[in-house]
């Protein structure tokens, strides 16, 4: 016997005693829980993702999208990264300002090649702005969670008002939960029983978000 049919079977003996005709699980709890928290404007949702993503201690910039290739050049250079990891679906214009050597993730790349890079970019799925989240799906401007997870420095590129809800279950409701997700709220961090706290421990130790919006907006 393997775990899974050990762990199946424990199930199915904490089940054995249910009637046939009990409520089903999907109906036996009321989930009329509220989708969101007030009632604010658009404006007022990026507002609050971009108080909690600070407060999360991730940096916050805005530009519009013509502007966006000049930031990413700006905060890569001001960080000093020398080498970049680009997602095979990022729109090659974020990075055309950018004096920084791109690096392809490729199947046969290392963990230490990975970690021999300085920065990463990334786009993103959706970010929740009650929770100061941001959720990466894997799709092909994000690429594979590893990439965002090794190097230590990760930028990661918010297209609002369009990738932005006010509450999980909004996000819920347009994510994929067939996709390997990846939920982010603030650089990595971990505290011990003292509240020491401890960053990079689990992922980058610097997380910079950029809420870029339309260009004519």
């Amino acid at each position: 016997m393997n775990s899974r049919d050990l762990i199946l079977g424990r199930v199915r003996r904490a089940l054995a005693d249910v009637p046939r005709d009990d409520t089903p699980y999907e109906q036996a709890v009321d989930r009329d829980y509220l989708r969101e928290h007030g009632n604010r404007s658009v404006e007022e949702t990026v507002e609050l993702l971009a108080e909690n993503l600070a407060d999360y201690r991730a940096i916050v910039h805005r530009c519009p999208a013509d502007e966006l290739p000049a930031l990413l050049a700006g905060i890569l250079a001001a960080r000093g990264s020398a080498s970049v990891l680009v997602p095979p679906g990022l729109p090659p214009e974020w990075l055309s300002a950018a004096d920084t050597a791109q690096v392809e993730d490729r199947a046969v790349s290392t963990v230490y090649d990975l970690d021999g890079v300085d920065s990463v970019v990334t786009a993103c799925a959706l970010a929740v702005a009650e929770t100061g989240t941001i959720v990466l799906d894997g799709g092909p401007d994000q690429g594979r969670r590893r990439i965002t997870l090794v190097p230590d420095h990760h930028i990661c590129v918010v297209r609002v008002p369009d990738q932005v809800v006010s509450s999980v279950p909004q996000a819920f409701e347009r994510l994929d939960p067939a996709r390997p997700l990846t939920w982010i709220s603030g650089p990595s961090a971990t505290s011990d029983i003292e509240l020491d706290r401890v960053e990079g421990v689990h992922g980058p130790r610097t997380l910079e978000v950029v809420l870029v919006s339309a260009a004519d907006r």
